[in-house]
């Protein structure tokens, strides 16, 4: 940093002085040990600090914002003493006027000037008492350090000299305040955005290649990445985030191959090898540290497994233990503790320790979280947490480089009075992300699927060969597929349960999110002379401007907001007619909600005011002028409402040093006012743009509101689409838009079958396969370009973290979300319909549970209820899905890790989700989802004609049914089926149901009486 750069803040200095100088008086009052009668304190720097701050530089830094080598700093009770040179001293002059007095000596080349200003020093330390704080381990260096080592070595004598290093960790450097808490936070952004983006992909495309590289050279590549401005700026770490201000606090390290070492020193010479591999960085911001680490595992046993699931473990048992008021041995100890409960034979290989302070200084060495440290944690502490194994043994190793083994996972981390913060978490650490399958030609990333799956298919070998008769055979994977799911499921719901408990706690209250309403005031005019001319007249004046009513009221004209009038009518009465005006008040309850709560329960409010009048037709025209203005005044206030989830985007930054990716010939969803035209799409820097046609209007679609992008081939379709879901909505015209799509038409119309036009294409029968050939050709061409602009979409738009997701169609299923019955089809993040508008997409990680209704035996079609883990959301509701993909619709959502339950009944939905959102958490405590499966099989097991509390009635059902069965013959049909059900039980049934009643009684047989189902519904 040049030294015009160099700006002390003087406002933040003399407040940090003042709270370290008032935690000394205070600490000198009480009696407390942490300065133990201390007088005066001596800070002294000799030379520079190379990238590892000492205590003292670290004390200046927190002081002043930059260190000041060769400077000496004593400290009072009243006083600041600072030695320096000419060009320090002219940074430091302006701290003389301040709360706090400072006086600076000033050295120059005159060495008996200088001996006097040590001697001054030295009476100012005598003078303040026998006790001087030192710091005893943090030696000064250079010709300064020496001269001033010398001076107060012969006077030291008669002193006590005291370490306080304790003393500037406990009351100036341990505890952040909230420019420091977000500064450590950029820094181990940075760090973990250095290791999760660019190290991980680093090694996997080494590995995967096979190609050899040393520790030190992969490092070293690592290490570089700190100037790459690109980079960061991709990272997104903060709004005012600056790259330039970031070093490396520790410098970057790789091990594997059975060579550790936990306190993470110079890379070593040797060869990257797969196994175990621990990669540890940590960036330094603006002078603030961060550390990380991580263990990655390349085709782990067995055994490496199940040790890192129990240091995963050990180091969740950490961060839950890491709370204001604790100390700091008692953290350590829980961690031990645990360790002894599951696996005791690793204490010996366990860490030492389990982290220590981190801020300015990199490790604070008195913050040390061990099994002797009684330091007390604080609210806004910094700490980086270690936890590791050191020097295991590889039960099978793949050769005998990786007979031994070490794992580690390291965390920047902030205390608080309730859960700890992870700075570093955007690195992840969960067994999934850390483990690495090359053997089999799997991706890097993926796991091999769960136990139970493997179990389904020892049970389907073990079938070939013991069963006889194929159909046994086929009922027997059936019924161990149906149990393993049927395990699962318990699993999920059982977990799902455990995190609601946890997230919503005693006294979690209301998630309506319904605030306290207050009184709603309208102004019309502010001042009389605003009133309209014709109220003078005291007649009654509609005031379409402003939005108000004039009536004449004891001979006044008195102004009424058209939001505060219900309605108007007028009543003729042979030759004079009644105006009536109804006004909206407290206590009338209009509609579902009262918007007029009561200010002043003591006050009156008029309901309505009725006029008298010859002139009919005048009144006539009144009533329809303020109806006109009720309608204007509630279609702004819906417009308003609908509006307020649009968010400004930010300009598109167009690219122009080159062509953009371009895409022709394309249409838009929804459509833009005009001919329908096609256009085309531009990937720009930070977005991509859509030109419409001649008249060149634009959308713009910033990569950083894209949720998601999807990419859905012309396989079966009649279009091939790019999607975009967006995060927030945007505008298209005069409608907001939350789903944008791109897409061109697939097939070419040949003739019409009118004879209104002449045909394209005249194929004889002989070139009809020709021509279907050159079909499937046309349309894997246009598959492929638009599948290529589709990842380059998500190459430009990856500081978003964007990808490309193609919905799996071997895997959908019929149903109808909306209006008509469509192809809904599951992604990997998502479960989407993009064929036609409205458009599905639902994120997976959003959902909290399926319930699938009217699952019994009779009907040819059940609905699917997706309940969404925000429960302010209503629940997303597909119905008329064919039974034949029950089970599909079964395995799909217990692979993805989506609890589901189902019943025979439509549930009332709207009071289901009042229920949880009026006290989540007595909704959790008395079973949460549970009570769906348990009252379907109550009622069916009873057959009880009592209607449950959560089941929609038939008058409901028909009403919510009222509006699809216009646009889908399919509701229709389930409809007609559900109601001869009863007529179809009386006449008979066919030889199909008794079948499937036989086969369903076949399975029964298998199990025991508490697995029977009970009823029509199975409990999951």
């Amino acid at each position: 940093m040049s030294d015009d750069q160099i700006v002390i803040d003087k406002r933040l200095f003399h407040d940090r002085i003042a709270s370290f100088i008032a935690a000394w008086k205070a600490d000198k009052r009480s009696g407390d040990a942490l300065f133990s009668g201390i007088g005066s304190l001596v800070i002294v720097v000799g030379k520079a600090s190379d990238g590892i701050y000492s205590k003292s530089a670290a004390f200046q830094l927190w002081l002043l914002g930059y260190e000041f080598p060769a400077t000496l700093l004593i400290l009072t009770q009243e006083n600041i003493y600072i030695v320096t040179t000419k060009k320090k001293a002219s940074y430091l002059e302006k701290l003389k006027d301040g709360k706090t007095p400072v006086e600076i000596f000033v050295r120059g080349k005159d060495a008996e000037e200088n001996a006097k200003q040590f001697e001054k020093c030295l009476e100012v330390i005598k003078g303040a008492g026998k006790k001087v704080g030192v710091l005893t381990k943090d030696a000064a260096t250079g010709p300064f350090g020496d001269e001033w080592s010398k001076a107060f070595g012969e006077v030291s004598k008669d002193l006590e000299t005291v370490d306080i290093s304790p003393v500037l960790s406990g009351a100036a450097l341990a505890i952040k305040d909230e420019k420091e808490l977000r500064t450590i936070r950029d820094a181990s952004r940075a760090s973990s955005g250095v290791l999760a983006n660019y190290f991980v992909e680093e090694m996997s495309d080494i590995l995967d290649a096979e190609k050899k590289i040393t520790h030190k050279a992969l490092a070293d590549k690592v290490s570089a990445k700190v100037d790459d401005t690109k980079f960061f700026q991709k990272l997104r770490v903060s709004k005012d985030f600056d790259h330039m201000q970031l070093d490396w606090s520790l410098f970057p390290t790789v091990q594997s191959g059975g060579k550790y070492d936990l306190k993470f020193g110079e890379p070593d010479e040797n060869n990257l090898h797969a196994g175990t591999i621990i990669a540890a960085l940590g960036l330094r911001y603006m002078s603030y540290s961060s550390v990380i680490a991580r263990t990655y595992m390349v085709d782990p046993n067995k055994s490496q497994e199940n040790n890192y699931k129990l240091l995963l473990s050990i180091h969740e048992t950490v961060l839950a233990a890491i709370k204001d008021g604790v100390q700091a041995k008692d953290v350590y100890n829980k961690a031990l503790n645990f360790l002894k409960s599951k696996k005791p034979d690793l204490e010996k290989h366990f860490v030492k320790n389990v982290g220590a302070g981190v801020g300015i200084e990199s490790r604070d060495n008195t913050l040390i979280l061990n099994a002797k440290s009684t330091r007390t944690l604080k609210d806004g502490m910094t700490l980086s947490i270690t936890t590791g194994f050191s020097d295991l043994q590889n039960s099978n190793p793949q050769d005998k480089k990786s007979n031994v083994y070490s794992m580690v996972i390291t965390d920047t981390v902030r205390v608080t009075a309730r859960d700890t913060v992870v700075f570093t978490k955007d690195a992840p650490s969960d067994v999934e992300s850390v483990s690495f399958f090359f053997k089999d030609d799997e991706e890097p990333e993926v796991k091999p699927k769960p136990k139970k799956d493997s179990k389904v298919g020892a049970v389907a070998q073990t079938n070939i060969t013991k069963s006889r008769l194929r159909n046994d055979r086929t009922t027997n994977q059936n019924e161990e597929k149906e149990a393993a799911r049927r395990e699962h499921q318990k699993e999920l719901h059982s977990k799902k349960q455990q995190q609601g408990l946890e997230k919503y706690g005693p006294g979690a209250g209301s998630l309506n999110g319904t605030e306290e309403k207050k009184f709603k005031r309208f102004e019309s005019y502010k001042r009389d002379n605003q009133f309209p001319p014709k109220v003078k007249d005291l007649a009654v004046v509609v005031d379409a401007k402003s939005s108000t009513i004039v009536l004449p009221i004891m001979g006044r004209p008195v102004p009424f907001h058209i939001n505060t009038i219900k309605n108007a009518s007028h009543t003729p009465d042979g030759d004079v007619t009644y105006l009536r005006i109804n006004f909206l008040s407290p206590g009338q309850g209009v509609g579902r909600k009262d918007d007029q709560p009561f200010e002043d329960a003591s006050a009156h409010f008029i309901r309505s005011l009725t006029f008298k009048s010859k002139d009919i037709d005048r009144m006539e025209e009144v009533v329809k002028q303020i109806t006109e203005l009720k309608k204007n005044a509630v279609r702004r206030e819906q417009e308003k409402k609908q509006m307020e989830d649009v968010v400004e985007q930010d300009q598109l930054i167009t690219i122009k040093n080159r062509k953009p990716y371009k895409l022709d010939m394309i249409f838009v969803r929804p459509a833009l006012d005009g001919k329908r035209v096609p256009g085309h799409v531009e990937i720009h820097q930070n977005g991509l743009r859509y030109i419409h046609g001649q008249n060149m209007q634009k959308i713009d679609i910033l990569f950083s509101n894209i949720k998601h992008l999807f990419f859905q081939p012309s396989q079966h379709e009649l279009i091939v689409i790019i999607h975009v879901h967006l995060l927030n909505p945007i505008m298209i015209g005069k409608k907001k838009a939350k789903d944008v799509q791109f897409y061109r038409e697939a097939t070419e119309m040949q003739f019409d079958e009118t004879g209104n036009r002449k045909r394209k294409h005249r194929y004889g029968d002989e070139e009809e396969f020709e021509a279907e050939q050159e079909e499937r050709r046309r349309r894997a061409e246009l598959d492929k370009h638009f599948k290529k602009f589709a990842e380059q979409i998500a190459d430009a738009g990856r500081n978003e973290n964007l990808s490309v997701d193609i919905p799996f169609r071997e895997l959908g299923f019929n149903g109808v979300p909306a209006r008509s019955s469509v192809m809904v089809q599951p992604t990997t993040d998502c479960l989407v319909q993009l064929t036609e508008p409205p458009f599905l997409v639902l994120s997976l990680n959003e959902i909290e549970i399926v319930h699938l209704e009217r699952v019994q035996f009779g009907l040819k079609n059940f609905d699917m209820v997706v309940v969404f883990k925000d429960f302010n959301r209503p629940p997303a509701h597909i119905n008329t899905i064919p039974v034949e993909s029950l089970d599909a619709v079964k395995d799909w959502l217990d692979s993805v890790e989506i609890p589901f339950s189902e019943g025979p009944l439509n549930l009332n939905w709207a009071t289901i989700m009042k229920t949880v959102t009026s006290d989540p958490h007595e909704f959790f405590k008395h079973g949460g989802w549970s009570f769906i499966a348990a009252e379907s099989d109550e009622e069916d097991e009873e057959e009880s004609e009592e209607e449950s509390a959560f089941e929609i009635s038939e008058s409901e059902l028909e009403e919510a049914s009222e509006s699809s069965e216009d646009d889908s013959e399919f509701d229709e049909n389930a409809s007609m089926e559900e109601g001869s059900e009863e007529s179809e039980d009386e006449e008979g049934e066919d030889w199909d149901e008794l079948e499937r009643k036989a086969r369903r009684k076949d399975r029964e047989g298998g199990l025991s009486d508490e697995e029977k189902p009970k009823g029509k519904g199975k409990k999951r």
